[in-house]
């Protein structure tokens, strides 16, 4: 997360150029085209989990209800509904019951996008990568009756949020959100920038989402580490946690920035925190950053496996169809 100027920091890691700002896309066309959008009708989203949603939908609950697919029989006790009772039973064994059926409700789908300065790195941006995934995702949600909710955090803007929607005719609306995510400059009176543990303990706590898979979309790199925020999701209980980090092919390879002036000696500034740092890039150096580096994308990730939760490390460069119908797939995130 170094900007041309960004220093070496033991949590953060990230070593790349913060370019100037880049104009944000104007246009829902032109994060995710109509034609990549048809695409994208054939997927759907997966939940290791099964929840309990809070309507109607097409996913198995752990509830009984009274959808057409019928799941088991109970002896009939006063008050139920005379309607559910099997009368072929009761004619053959002269017993009551009642069937149950399998109810079907809606999976809730929240997509997370960090949009905090290190994100603002990258050449694409890695928000911007991030922004297309998440309105990827979002979309095959909405398209199949999941309730589907976005959270902003990180940048000048503070925390914000998009109350759950459902169905297809919310795709602008989820996509207005993302583009002014994108395109956040700091209002009058800005919001104090909200880290990331404490944005995942909001999220954790916020009960309009309800319960279902949660994609947080993020670098990862915050000083205080992770590691309290993914305890905040995974001790509600009621989430499936996709944590999907976002690094730059610079980040990833510092020695790619060389032609962007990130070589020799070079006094750098933390994009984030501010404080300098006089260093001389060397070829050492380098080699031990990437070591920190590898350490870091595995502890996280073993964070992610302890917690139940699947951490996948994606490129901010990558094809967003590849990533979407291939690696997102692959993981069990989409099917």
């Amino acid at each position: 997360m170094f900007g041309p100027r960004a220093g070496p920091v033991p949590t953060t890691l990230s070593l790349v150029l913060v370019r100037p700002p880049q104009p944000a896309p104007p246009r829902l066309d032109d994060l995710l085209g109509p034609e990549f959008l048809r695409r994208l009708d054939r997927l759907d989203v997966i939940s290791r989990k099964v929840f309990a949603g809070k309507l109607p939908g097409e996913r198995r609950s752990k509830r009984r209800g009274h959808s057409v697919e019928f799941d088991d029989f109970r002896p009939y006790t006063p008050g139920d509904d005379l309607r559910h009772i099997d009368w072929h039973v009761l004619a053959r064994l002269d017993r009551l019951v009642v069937k149950l059926f399998r109810a079907e409700e809606d999976l809730g789908v929240r997509v997370v996008l960090d949009t905090s300065p290190s994100m603002r790195a990258g050449d694409p941006l890695k928000v911007l990568t991030g922004a297309r995934l998440a309105m990827a995702i979002g979309y095959i949600g909405l398209v199949n009756n999941d309730r589907v909710s976005a959270v902003e955090f990180g940048g000048p803007r503070g925390y914000r949020a998009m109350t759950p929607v459902r169905g297809r005719r919310h795709t602008q609306r989820l996509g207005r959100f993302l583009l002014e995510a994108l395109g956040a400059r700091a209002p009058e009176a800005p919001s104090r920038p909200m880290p990331l543990n404490e944005a995942l303990r909001r999220i954790a706590i916020d009960t309009r989402g309800g319960s279902g898979l949660v994609v947080v979309i993020s670098d990862f790199l915050d000083r205080s580490g992770v590691k309290p925020g993914l305890d905040a999701l995974a001790a509600r209980g009621q989430f499936d946690v996709v944590c999907v980090q976002t690094l730059s092919p610079g980040e990833l390879d510092p020695a790619l920035e060389a032609g962007a002036g990130l070589v020799g000696d070079l006094r750098l500034t933390d994009a984030e925190s501010g404080p300098d740092a006089e260093v001389t890039l060397t070829g050492v150096l380098i080699r031990k950053y990437r070591d920190r580096l590898d350490r870091f994308v595995a502890d996280l990730s073993g964070a992610c496996a302890a917690r139940g939760m699947t951490h996948l490390l994606v490129r901010s460069d990558a094809d967003i169809a590849d990533l979407i119908e291939r690696s997102l797939r692959s993981r069990g995130v989409l099917g």
